[in-house]
């Protein structure tokens, strides 16, 4: 999914171009539901247990599963990638590229 404007009704303002959603928007409703009531126990995971039915396991599992997601959507882009985007749509020069890429 890619967000492309922001409008704010009551004083009639958009903003247009292409956003990307913050790491915990890009999990699923499941796991971000498993996330605000985590944040809303205070970490305590045998309040987990109770609230949702599941086990100490199955709760610490789930959670390092979501961590891994956040790892991976948290991660600096490569520069090489980078550079090699901003060339493919003309921000920059071959010579420029070729200077930054080192």
């Amino acid at each position: 999914m890619e967000i492309t404007r922001f409008r704010c009704e009551p004083c009639d303002l958009s903003v247009d171009g292409s956003f990307e959603l913050p790491p915990l928007a890009q999990l699923s409703l499941e796991d971000q539901i498993l996330v605000t009531a985590f944040v809303r126990e205070h970490g305590n995971i045998k309040k987990m247990e109770a609230l949702f039915g599941i086990s100490y396991p199955t709760v610490k599992n789930r959670l390092n599963a979501i961590g891994k997601k956040l790892d991976a959507a948290c991660q600096a882009p490569d520069i090489r990638s980078a550079i090699l985007d901003r060339l493919a749509k003309g921000e920059i020069t071959v010579e420029q590229a070729l200077e930054q890429l080192g």
